[in-house]
């Protein structure tokens, strides 16, 4: 079973998923980097380029997904270097820190709360988040050109890209393409027939989005919510 909140950190999310039996699972990109606690360890998960395939016996997992962007700061690691991986936190942060973050996640009644805490303590030895990112993932989210948005932030082409890449572990195209395919999935959700998902989310037709759909998630849309 799989619930979420909202975090007393701005713009993350704090979830918990336990399976009820065992077999792969499936993480869709959503330009996103999540904090995870699973059987006792701390773990990173990078920023997705396509699905992430889950495998192994029911456990429960319990994660904060950062807003896009902003946690390279908090982690102190650039975006591209966590690109499609999972990784222990001890290889990002000082051994020290890491033990007392776990032991204070240990300590909680409920591991969700005692991850939150865990992410803010992180937060409050970060940077404030680039109120540009936060701009320019809204500007995609709604579906505006990478061009009109750049300029618009008044950034070259070529800067945008390593801003991105630092921040979000890909260039700004693929960020588009990534909040492209949540908004798709979004409306689909709600019951939209295909081609009219296709055309409010910013395809150009039905065909391009079952394109993008299996490359990015692996399966076709009719698949992903359970219509076959």
């Amino acid at each position: 079973m799989y619930a979420e909140r909202a975090s007393r950190l701005t713009g993350a999310v704090v979830w918990t998923n336990t399976p009820s039996e065992a077999g792969a699972g499936r993480v869709l990109p959503d330009g996103c980097m999540d904090l995870l606690w699973h059987q006792g360890r701390l773990l990173v998960a990078g920023p997705d380029t396509h699905a992430y395939v889950t495998a192994g016996e029911p456990g429960t997992w319990v994660g904060v997904r950062f807003h896009p962007g902003t946690a390279p700061a908090l982690l102190g690691v650039p975006a591209h270097e966590l690109r499609d991986r999972r990784v222990p936190l001890a290889d990002l942060r000082p051994a020290a820190e890491v033990r007392r973050l776990t032991a204070h996640v240990h300590a909680a009644p409920e591991p969700a709360d005692g991850l939150e805490e865990a992410a803010l303590r992180l937060a409050a030895d970060a940077e404030p988040p680039d109120p540009l990112l936060r701009h320019l993932v809204a500007a995609l989210g709604e579906g505006r050109p990478v061009a009109a948005t750049a300029d618009e932030l008044g950034l070259g082409a070529r800067q945008l890209h390593r801003r991105s890449l630092v921040a979000f572990g890909y260039g700004p195209k693929t960020l588009a393409r990534v909040l492209r395919l949540q908004r798709a999935l979004g409306l689909a959700r709600q019951g939209l027939p295909f081609a009219e998902t296709a055309a409010r989310a910013g395809f150009a037709d039905q065909a391009h989005l079952a394109r993008d759909v299996k490359e990015l998630a692996g399966l076709r849309l009719g698949q992903l919510l359970g219509r076959g």
